[in-house]
């Protein structure tokens, strides 16, 4: 996840982007339990469709596919499909200024890996799965140099592109529980859960302290849990041109 939103159907993408647009896009504390529901409808709904508050957005101007999220029943789990051939594209709930949740916790699984993945490199920058939350850092927390690619993106783009955004994700041959910088931003930091050594075709669960998660990633810049812009999930393989499929299920907030 690294580019500026746009609605299905916008312009293709182009390949080379600038540092300065390459910022996930449209990507705490205790908030009543009636309010989280409303924070967090499931991307598949109890019908076992697509809820349509969740949009599948990509970058400015995007020449590859838009990456394909459908609804399935997988294993007995109602679930999200995600299928990246050679795509690029986020599923994506917009929630600017709620509170971060204490805990994020989900289940996922990848039916097929992409071997020439690898988060830490350009060519590399794939991902089968991955679970992102966007949040609204306060621009003079963010470094100069990035300060100011940051406001210059965000002129051109007219976009309310976030100013960090932390991504768990499957990784393939990353060192697992290894904080990345997105190669393409560091407004973008990823920890890399699971991988090639955990195989294809099982289930895990994962449940994430979110503040924790983020003082490890953007603690030099912010001890402080800042509000959210919105939840991404994601599968991507527009830099590799390969082809994974992951599933997500049981995606939950718990206060």
């Amino acid at each position: 996840m690294r580019g500026a939103v746009i609605e299905r159907g916008a312009a293709p993408r182009l390949r080379r982007l600038t540092p300065l647009a390459v910022v996930l896009t449209a990507l705490g504390g205790l908030v009543p339990a009636g309010v989280l529901a409303q924070a967090l409808p499931p991307p598949v709904d109890a019908q076992g469709r697509l809820d349509p508050r969740w949009r599948v957005v990509g970058l400015p101007e995007q020449k590859p596919p838009l990456t394909r999220y459908t609804a399935d029943l997988v294993d007995g789990r109602t679930a999200l499909r995600i299928d990246a051939r050679g795509s690029y594209g986020n599923l994506v709930l917009e929630r600017p200024g709620l509170a971060a949740p204490q805990r994020l916790s989900w289940a996922w699984k990848v039916e097929q890996a992409n071997p020439a993945a690898d988060l830490r490199t350009k060519a590399g920058d794939d991902s089968p799965a991955k679970v992102c939350l966007s949040f609204d850092l306060a621009l003079e927390r963010v470094p100069f140099v990035e300060r100011q690619l940051l406001r210059l993106a965000r002129a051109r783009t007219a976009q309310a592109l976030p100013a960090a955004t932390l991504c768990w994700a499957w990784g393939h041959a990353e060192p697992v529980d290894t904080v990345i910088d997105n190669p393409y931003s560091r407004r973008v930091r990823t920890i890399v859960l699971r991988g090639h050594a955990n195989g294809s075709g099982r289930w895990f669960d994962e449940s994430r302290d979110v503040a924790a998660d983020f003082r490890r990633a953007f603690g030099d810049e912010s001890p402080e849990l800042p509000r959210l812009l919105a939840l991404g999930l994601a599968g991507d393989a527009d830099n590799t041109q390969g082809h994974s499929i992951a599933c997500i299920a049981a995606l939950q907030w718990i206060p």
